[in-house]
């Protein structure tokens, strides 16, 4: 606690703690706060989140064409410090905690309850078209370039253009040196405390599943306490991971993470209705593509239709929420690489892995339910977290199969929990540089108790609603800065070489951290 940034981690610190308090004291008042709050959001924000993301689209192929593109992080002799391989098993299971809960369950709610705007008729073809199309919407291209923008500038202003270990640096191309210590303060702390909230958030969605799973197989109600076990057991091994450090923990978890991702996918795909996942998944995406901007852009507004902001919006506040903080452990572990390899990585990859997860396991849940209704029926009288093991207890091999998941649902949250709390530390401590990235393990345990509480408090008293209205707080502030950081991206690229201060310095010795050499290609 001595390098700690008192003005970056108490106040949102403090703001979490005193939210828990308040929904144990006053439930009424929190509930009625926070739904009020969310209302306004939702109701006047829902076309900037719109914009903004595929503003993010764009900024991708923008960077990835552009000079910038061909920049090598850290300079022209820096050495990458993890291999290619365990690079992007970090990166995609660090940003992909929830995709396993939603990939089964929203398909079923879009496919029962269409947008009333569209004038779709639940469970008709129709429905199950735009359920599938609208899953590569939320969870391929445009939620991972949310992540990628700011991933690539703090990268490259990090270690390119030497500046502090601050999400204030990434604003830098645009405000130069009218960014000061009082202003990086206050960026950090308000991106500080939307991560929280929108980890907080996950945390609820994998604790519901959790729970739900328990409950399946052992017969012991989903409830407040089971809720409270299962986060405290989640929040004590990802500090133990934590603990561990980049170079062991979470890449061990990584990697045992992408194994079990293959083996379950392969599993639920050969044991599917293949002919129905191949033909669906092949004209959902084609919708996808003609109605990208359509999409996209889909505010409901004009016939007072609310389904965009509870869904599209409400992804996009998550993402959002998230990727400012987690910019700084994806761009930390870029080092060594090309742009255009960062993008590939951060962009391209992880958005392709999602949409083959969506069309086995969105596809599987659609045709199931198509044909006796049997996971809506779960969610109309049980809840979201049933509906996933309702929908494993229809494949073959149940019994083996739904413990397996349990163990890669916990293991996703786990890789995931450890890099955020990585970053959230990171930027609550002083001395963080390239060559001491690591913050202090007490930081890391303050901040995993405190998000755990705030992630129970609200499951307890509001269930799904109430993790969505953290991901639409949460992604508020983050929204603004996030567009600005947008613009620090197009300046950059524009003219790479004016910010470059690597150029011109002569090789340095490898760090014991790397473990590869790549391609001159990459």
């Amino acid at each position: 606690m001595n390098n700690i940034r008192h003005a970056v981690f108490w106040p949102p610190f403090l703001l979490l703690i005193g939210a828990s308090i308040l929904s144990f004291t006053n439930k009424e008042s929190f509930i009625s706060m926070t739904t009020n709050a969310n209302n306004w959001v939702i109701a006047n924000l829902g076309w900037l989140f719109s914009l903004g993301g595929l503003l993010m689209v764009g900024g991708c192929i923008f960077a990835y064409f552009s000079p910038l593109g061909n920049v090598r992080i850290g300079g022209e002799h820096a050495k990458p410090m993890l291999k290619f391989s365990n690079w992007f098993a970090i990166t995609l299971t660090t940003t992909i905690a929830t995709l396993t809960f939603w990939s089964i369950v929203e398909p079923i709610y879009h496919l029962s309850t269409p947008p009333e705007s569209l004038g779709l008729d639940p469970n008709s073809p129709g429905a199950a078209l735009f359920s599938l199309s609208t899953l590569y919407l939320h969870w391929t291209f445009t939620p991972y370039a949310i992540y990628c923008v700011p991933a690539v500038v703090f990268a490259f202003v990090y270690y390119n253009m030497k500046k502090p270990y601050s999400l204030s640096s990434t604003l830098s191309p645009l405000f130069g040196n009218k960014i000061n210590k009082s202003t990086s303060t206050i960026i950090d702390a308000i991106c500080l405390y939307t991560l929280a909230l929108g980890m907080a958030a996950s945390m609820g969605t994998s604790i519901l599943t959790l729970s739900g799973g328990i409950e399946h197989i052992t017969g012991i109600g989903s409830s407040p306490v089971l809720w409270g076990i299962v986060a405290a057991v989640v929040t004590v091994t990802f500090l133990i991971s934590a603990a561990t450090g980049l170079m062991k923990g979470i890449r061990i978890l990584s990697d045992i993470n992408m194994k079990a991702f293959y083996v379950i996918l392969a599993f639920v795909f050969l044991v599917g209705p293949i002919p129905f996942i191949l033909n669906s998944s092949t004209e959902a995406f084609g919708v996808y593509l003609t109605e990208f901007f359509k999409k996209s852009l889909f505010t409901g507004a004009a016939a007072g239709d609310p389904w965009p902001q509870w869904w599209t919006t409400f992804y996009w506040a998550s993402w959002f929420a998230w990727a400012l903080i987690l910019s700084l452990f994806l761009g930390r572990i870029a080092y060594g690489y090309k742009v255009k390899t960062v993008i590939l990585v951060n962009f391209v990859l992880p958005a392709v892995f999602g949409m083959i997860w969506m069309s086995v396991f969105g596809g599987t849940a659609i045709s199931m339910d198509m044909v006796d209704g049997v996971l809506s029926n779960a969610l109309a009288t049980s809840g979201p977290e049933a509906v996933i093991y309702e929908f494993f207890s229809n494949l073959p091999w149940a019994a083996v199969i739904i413990p397996f998941f349990l163990f890669v649902f916990f293991i996703t949250f786990v890789t995931a929990c450890d890099s955020n709390v990585a970053a959230m530390s990171g930027i609550s401590s002083t001395g963080i540089t390239p060559e001491k990235p690591e913050a202090g393990l007490l930081v890391k345990v303050l901040w995993g108790i405190a998000v755990s509480l705030i992630s129970w408090s609200m499951i307890s008293f509001a269930s799904i609603d109430g993790v969505k209205m953290l991901n639409n707080l949460g992604g508020v502030p983050a929204l603004f800065l996030g567009l600005v950081v947008f613009g620090s991206l197009v300046k950059i690229c524009l003219n790479p070489q004016k910010y470059d201060k690597t150029i011109g310095e002569k090789p340095v010795e490898n760090s014991k951290e790397t473990t590869e050499t790549l391609p001159k290609a990459l």
